[in-house]
């Protein structure tokens, strides 16, 4: 079935910000609900988007939303979460930072912090933080990923391994309703893995979309995780189950 000049619109709207509203999309097209949701079901049907409660998102699969897609998308709630992140990591701190679009949001904030040293797999991590002068920072090496500027792999791995920094920071790509951070590239993954087992404390950096995504390959459980800082509230299943595991759970503004 070809798509109509509207539906197009409400997919490249999608792809922008990563969801769509029924009431949002009526409004700004002018038509009724049902008309809306007619849209959305048939945009379901093509497999380009889930339906969820009051609208809409990306469909998620085996292969991951494109970096500069990624990188606009909820940016408002990525810069809170990184706000609030920042806040927690005092001057004279080491740090990792791994992949991922709000680990890069959290290196914009600490632009302003004084004599970090910051470990990283992440070359826009790197080109962002070396505007701060007093910062220190060690680029892991691997095999580059010219899509998003990550560095991965065996070597990547063992360069990490030589540290124990006070704090890895670590973002994802999916997170299930277990509590399970997930991702789609195992090299990746491997990466993070080892990350997280080497600081004092590990903050995970996540916005709520990431509940409504899928991703074939297990990180960590949150379980694992001193912190988390999110957007917005998590479900209160997960709430309960990070309480029972002494996960903090930071909910940014």
């Amino acid at each position: 079935m070809a798509l109509n000049i509207r539906q197009m619109e409400i997919l490249d709207i999608a792809r922008a910000s990563g969801r769509v509203g029924v009431e949002e999309l009526a409004e700004r097209f002018d038509v009724t609900l049902q008309t809306i949701r007619r849209d959305l079901g048939e945009l379901a049907d093509q497999g380009v988007l889930d339906r969820v409660h009051g609208g809409a998102v990306l469909r998620s699969g085996v292969s991951n939303i494109g970096y500069e897609q990624r990188r606009q998308m909820y940016s408002d709630g990525k810069a809170a979460i990184a706000r609030a992140c920042a806040a927690e990591i005092p001057d004279n701190s080491s740090i990792i930072l791994n992949l991922g679009t709000t680990t890069e949001a959290v290196a914009r904030e600490l632009l302003n912090h004084r004599n970090l040293t910051v470990i990283t797999n992440n070359m826009n991590v790197a080109n962002i933080l070396v505007a701060n002068e007093s910062c220190d920072i060690m680029v892991a090496g691997g095999a580059l990923r010219r899509t998003d500027g990550g560095l991965v792999g065996d070597l990547t791995t063992e360069f990490m391994a030589q540290f124990k920094p006070d704090y890895a920071i670590i973002g994802t790509s999916a997170l299930d309703i277990d509590g399970d951070l997930l991702d789609f590239d195992m090299a990746e993954v491997r990466v993070s893995r080892a990350i997280a087992g080497l600081a004092r404390q590990t903050f995970l950096v996540t916005d709520i979309s990431k509940l409504s995504r899928s991703a074939p390959v297990r990180i960590i459980s949150m379980g694992q995780l001193d912190t988390v800082f999110v957007d917005q509230r998590l479900p209160d299943s997960l709430m309960q189950k990070c309480a029972e595991w002494g996960t903090r759970v930071i909910v940014a503004d």
